[in-house]
C-alpha cells in the first residue's frame, strides 16, 4: 500500500525545511508573531508521526537548517560583502554555522519522542521544557548564540511579552513551546482534553495581556534629555586611515548640532585608540553636552585593548576647561571570530578583513556608571543578547537605572541583523523594567520604553541624531531578581509527570 505524502520522511523534510524558514517571519522585522508558534505547532505534529527517535531528529535538523539559514543570513554577508571573504568559503562558513545551530531542535525532537508517553498533558510539557533546554544549551556552549530563540518573536503587541518581566526570554520561549505543542495535539480523538487545551492557551494569552498592563518598576531621579548619534559611516570606509575625517567630522558636527544633557557616540565611533583621539576632537563632541563615546581603549604596558564605551564629563571652570572626570565600562562577553579568534583559528584571519580582532574582555561585575541622579549601564552590541549579563547590573543599591546599548552593526549590511538585534534589545528592556537607549553607527538607533515598546526611531542607513527625553527607573521585576532560575524551574515542573508516571511504573512493577 502507497505511503500518503505525510507519512513519507522524504515530504515531511520538505515541510519541515519550509516551516523553518517561516518561522522567521515572526521576528523583526515582520513580527508576525504567531507565525513563529505555527511553525513549531507545525513541527510538533510532523515529529507526532515518525516512525522512531532518529526521524524526529531529522525533521528537528532540517527544521533548523530552514530556520537559521533563513533568519541569520546576515552572517554571509558580514563575511562575504563586508569582510571580502570568498564566496565560496563564506557561503561555506555560514552553511556550518547554520547546521551547528540546528542540532539544538533536532536534539529536543529527538529526546522528545524518545520520551513520549500516552499522557497527552505530559507530552505538551515535555516539549516544552526540551525545547527550552535545547535554547538555553544554545545559549550557553562555546561562549553562547541565544540569537533568534523563539521568545524573542513574543514581542508587543504580542500579549505574551507580558511574561518576559516574570520569567525573561527563556521562560517566555518555554510558553510559546508549550503553546506550540498544544496546539499539535487538537487533532487528537480526546475531546476532552482538547477542550481544556485550548483553555489553558485562552488563559496564557488572557494571562499575558493583564501581565503588560503591570509596571513592575518606577521613576527614578528626573528625566533627561539625550541625543543618540547616527554617523553612518560604511564598514568599507571607516578603518581606512584616509578617510578617518569622515567620523570625526560627522560626530563632532552632530554633537554640536543636537545638544542634550547627554550624547552618546556608538561602538568604536571614531575608529582610533581613545588615548590618540585629538584632544580638540574631544572638546568638540563634549563642547555643550557631557558624551559617551564608544572606542577601543588600550590598556595596560602590552597590546592588550578593550571594546570601551567612556563616558566623559567637562570639568566646571572656565580655568578647567578641556579637563574630563572619566568613567568606562568595557565590554565582557566578545564575539567569536569577531572580536577574538579562539584558539586553533588562527588562519582565520588570512580569510577575511577584520580591524582590531584581538580584544581583551573587560572584568565582569563592572558596575553602572553614576552619572547626575542616574546610573547608566551601558551595554556594548552584542551583549544585549544575555539577558543574564544584563540582570548583574541590576542588583543591589548601585542597579542601574537606565540601559545604554552601542553598536555598530554596519558589519551586516542590509539585513534583517539590525531589526533582530532591536527587537532583542525590546526583550531587554521590558526583562529589566528599565528604559534602553541605542546608538548605532547604520541602525537601528532607538529609545525603547521599559514596556518593550520603541518610542523614537530614525531610519537605517541615513545620518543623524534621535533626540529623546529619558527616564530612569529603580526597582526590580521577578525577572531581575530570579534571572533564568524561573525558566528552570519551568523546566522542571515540564519533566515533573514523567518522572512522576516513571516512579508509578516502578512502584507498579515492584508490588506485583
Amino acid at each position: 500500500m502507497a505511503l500518503l505524502p505525510f507519512q513519507s520522511l522524504h515530504y515531511r523534510s520538505i515541510a519541515a525545511l519550509a516551516l523553518g524558514a517561516l518561522a522567521v517571519a515572526g521576528f523583526a522585522p515582520f513580527e508576525w508573531s504567531p507565525l513563529a508558534i505555527l511553525s513549531l505547532a507545525g513541527l510538533v505534529w510532523l515529529g507526532q508521526g515518525t516512525a522512531s527517535p532518529r526521524q524526529s531528529a531529522v525533521l528537528g535538523y532540517v527544521w533548523g537548517l530552514g530556520f537559521f539559514l533563513t533568519g541569520v543570513s546576515w552572517i554571509y554577508v558580514s563575511l562575504h560583502d563586508v569582510g571580502d571573504m570568498a564566496l565560496p568559503l563564506a557561503a561555506g562558513a555560514t552553511l556550518l554555522f547554520a547546521a551547528y545551530l540546528a542540532l539544538f531542535p533536532a536534539l529536543a525532537l529527538y529526546a522528545q519522542r524518545r520520551l513520549a508517553t500516552t499522557k497527552v498533558w505530559a507530552n505538551v510539557l515535555l516539549f516544552a521544557s526540551l525545547w527550552t533546554v535545547g535554547e538555553l544549551l544554545r545559549g550557553y556552549l562555546f561562549t553562547g548564540f541565544p540569537w533568534l530563540s523563539i521568545g524573542y518573536s513574543q514581542t508587543p503587541p504580542s500579549p505574551l511579552a507580558g511574561y518576559a518581566p516574570l520569567v525573561g526570554s527563556y521562560g517566555l520561549g518555554w510558553i510559546v513551546a508549550l503553546i506550540a505543542a498544544g496546539l499539535a495535539t487538537l487533532d487528537c480523538q480526546r475531546l476532552k482534553q482538547g477542550g481544556a487545551i485550548v483553555a489553558l492557551i485562552g488563559l496564557l494569552v488572557v494571562g499575558g495581556a493583564g501581565l503588560r498592563q503591570v509596571s513592575w518598576t518606577e521613576a527614578a531621579g528626573q528625566p533627561f534629555r539625550v541625543s543618540l548619534l547616527q554617523g553612518n559611516i560604511p564598514q568599507s570606509l571607516k578603518w581606512d586611515p584616509q578617510n578617518l575625517y569622515l567620523s570625526i567630522d560627522s560626530y563632532s558636527r552632530l554633537a554640536r548640532d543636537n545638544p542634550a544633557d547627554l550624547v552618546v557616540l556608538p561602538e568604536t565611533a571614531i575608529p582610533l585608540f581613545f588615548d590618540r583621539i585629538p584632544r580638540e576632537v574631544l572638546d568638540q563632541i563634549t563642547r555643550h553636552s557631557p558624551a559617551l563615546i564608544g572606542s577601543a581603549l588600550a590598556v595596560g604596558q602590552g597590546d592588550d585593548y578593550t571594546n570601551s564605551a567612556i563616558l566623559l564629563t567637562p570639568e566646571v571652570g572656565t580655568e578647567r576647561q578641556g579637563h574630563y572626570t572619566a568613567q568606562r565600562y568595557s565590554k565582557q562577553h566578545l564575539v567569536p571570530f569577531g572580536e577574538y579568534i579562539p584558539p586553533g583559528f588562527a588562519g582565520f584571519l588570512k580569510l577575511v578583513n577584520i580591524p582590531l580582532a584581538g580584544f581583551t574582555p573587560g572584568a565582569v561585575g563592572q558596575h553602572p556608571l553614576p552619572w547626575r541622579d542616574q546610573r547608566l549601564m551601558p551595554n556594548i552590541c552584542y551583549e544585549d543578547l544575555f539577558g543574564e549579563e544584563i540582570r548583574d547590573g541590576l542588583q543591589g543599591d548601585q542597579a542601574a537605572t537606565v540601559l545604554i546599548n552601542l553598536s555598530n552593526t554596519a558589519w551586516f549590511g542590509h539585513s534583517l541583523a539590525q531589526p533582530q538585534h532591536l527587537q532583542i534589545a525590546r526583550l531587554r528592556a521590558l526583562e529589566s523594567g528599565r528604559p534602553m537607549v541605542r546608538a548605532t553607527n547604520t541602525g537601528m538607533t532607538a529609545a525603547i520604553e521599559p514596556d518593550g515598546n520603541v518610542t523614537a526611531q530614525l531610519p537605517a542607513f541615513e545620518q543623524g541624531a534621535l533626540t529623546v527625553s529619558v527616564q530612569g527607573r529603580q526597582g526590580i521585576t521577578p525577572y531581575g531578581r530570579w534571572g533564568n532560575g524561573a525558566a528552570l524551574l519551568l523546566v522542571i515542573l515540564g519533566v515533573l509527570p514523567l518522572v512522576l508516571q516513571g516512579r508509578q511504573a516502578v512502584v507498579k512493577s515492584t508490588t506485583a
